[in-house]
């Protein structure tokens, strides 16, 4: 009877994933569509989607007047880029609440994301980099955020690679760069700071289809491995000795999943600027609704932070439009009540 009863329930446990994974992938189906209409030019949530189908397939589907021409080369690219964006971020958010067992690490609250800003306005007010032209501020703000996610694991390794150090190190380093952007500012002229402070709102009309194919690009090659690695993320959540005692390199599988963690978080940020709390918030509601198991967390995550920061960006572009608020002002008006929320739980806990 225990046996059975044991079957059911992970039966119960597989079919809510199931209904959760299908109903995320449907209202991201359907926001996708309400997002292309946003806009100027008015289109219809039908319109919007024959003209995608028009672009994807020639000459089966046939788009009404325009639609065609301002959904492919004016709003589709800045809907997937939010998708891909949320996504990636959610992903690396969950893969640094595993290794780190901390409800509150995420890109942001480590001190990656302060980085990349640091290094956008290196660029910005003293036009210093690895490249050059257009590129700098990208070039500069994605190595800057890949050095910090290197002296983070540098300092925690001289202290013993655990995962109080990590996070220690990261806050440290929050506060370090945070210091640097804002004497960086204090030096810029009016027009530079203008623009240090725009690209630190976080904004996802700088993107392009060759952005866009880049990140894709970069998560298309991590997920499937941090997929693959799932069980390891579920033995590190609960502790370093039992991560050893199930056969688990512990050092070797904190760097590697911290890397690429940084890895994608650099490569969203350095195009969009700061878009904080998708890596921190993302996490929290899927496991609230499916459990820890990173099997089914990591790609459920990555549909709700796709979700919320579509979702967030489309609100940004209507809520005082023509005016477009920079995305990762919506994200904070969403994340900053969550901060609230998981302190009041932790004190009922």
């Amino acid at each position: 009877m225990g046996a059975e009863t044991l079957l059911e329930g992970f039966a119960a446990a597989r079919r809510r994933r199931a209904l959760f994974h299908g109903v995320l992938f449907g209202l991201l189906v359907l926001l996708t569509g309400v997002a292309v209409t946003l806009g100027s030019a008015d289109l219809s949530v039908a319109d919007a989607y024959l003209a995608i189908l028009a672009g994807l397939f020639p000459g089966r589907f046939a788009a009404p007047g325009m639609a065609e021409n301002i959904v492919w080369n004016y709003r589709f690219h800045r809907v997937l880029f939010a998708i891909v964006a949320g996504f990636g971020l959610a992903i690396a958010g969950t893969v640094m609440q595993g290794i780190l067992r901390n409800p509150l690490a995420s890109p942001f609250t480590l001190g990656i994301s302060s980085a990349a800003a640091t290094g956008a306005s290196v660029a910005i007010v003293l036009g210093a980099g690895l490249v050059d032209g257009e590129a700098l501020v990208i070039g500069n703000a994605f190595v800057f955020a890949l050095l910090a996610a290197g002296i983070i694991y540098a300092m925690a390794r001289y202290r013993g690679l655990g995962a109080e150090s990590m996070i220690l190190a990261g806050i440290a380093l929050m506060y370090l760069f945070s210091a640097v952007t804002s004497l960086l500012q204090y030096l810029g002229t009016a027009e530079e700071l203008q623009e240090i402070v725009f690209w630190m709102f976080g904004s996802l009309g700088r993107t392009d289809w060759t952005s866009l194919g880049i990140v894709t690009l970069i998560i298309a090659l991590c997920t499937p491995y941090l997929i693959w690695r799932a069980w390891d993320l579920n033995a590190l959540a609960e502790g370093d000795d039992i991560a050893e005692s199930l056969g688990v390199p512990v050092k070797r599988s904190m760097t590697i999943f911290m890397l690429i963690a940084s890895l994608i978080t650099a490569a969203i940020i350095c195009f969009t600027g700061t878009i904080g709390f998708i890596g921190l918030v993302a996490p929290h509601i899927t496991r609230m609704a499916i459990g820890a198991d990173h099997r089914y967390l990591l790609p459920a995550s990555g549909m709700v932070g796709a979700l919320l920061l579509l979702g967030a960006d489309s609100l940004a572009r209507t809520i005082l439009a023509p005016t477009v608020l920079p995305v990762g002002i919506m994200t904070a008006f969403l994340g900053v009540p969550f901060f609230i929320f998981l302190f009041l739980r932790g004190r009922g806990a």
